[in-house]
């Protein structure tokens, strides 16, 4: 393939340049996350982040040489989400009403606008830098097990949470 180093004749990538180039498209893709969670359909907003977290579970895949298949990739996205999202009632309350709560005109849509994007992002964020931490350690997705990453989970929470000025009381990011 050409876009492979080792095929193309390149150098392959040491792994400061891989941790970077994985950092910039988790950076990107929890951009891109946070506007889709724009998008004014409720649910349908749900699935546009989804879409964008798959994307972006495909792009680290390709920077760290894991084999990568749609339904698998589905699954650990949806399982790594399970895992975040009971970690944290305040997010998960806050997607699900950010969501829902664009059915309501004017206000409504207001309101999910300011909430929905800014969830999106911090859980796309969180997905991203998960599988960077795996994939960096020879991890691929079949064996991918969120449970083995829950206290890295809880710290890249607090990270997310102490960039938008909602960090706890007492704890230094």
């Amino acid at each position: 393939m050409a876009n492979d180093p080792t095929e193309s004749g390149a150098a392959p990538l040491t792994e400061a340049e891989r941790d970077e180039q994985a950092s910039q498209v988790v950076d990107r893709f929890s951009l891109w996350s946070g506007a889709a969670g724009l998008v004014p359909i409720p649910i349908v907003d749900v699935a546009a982040v989804a879409g964008v977290q798959l994307q972006m579970l495909r792009r680290l895949s390709d920077i760290y040489g894991v084999p990568f298949a749609d339904n698998r990739g589905k699954s650990v996205i949806t399982a790594l989400a399970g895992a975040i999202i009971p970690a944290s009632t305040a997010t998960t309350t806050a997607m699900t009403f950010g969501s829902l709560i664009k059915g309501i005109p004017g206000i409504g849509t207001t309101i999910g606008a300011l909430t929905m994007p800014v969830y999106s992002a911090g859980v796309t964020f969180v997905i991203g830098r998960v599988f960077m931490k795996h994939f960096a350690s020879g991890g691929t997705l079949l064996d991918f097990d969120p449970p083995d990453y829950k206290e890295f989970i809880k710290t890249q929470q607090e990270k997310v949470a102490s960039k938008f000025g909602r960090g706890k009381s007492g704890s230094a990011a």
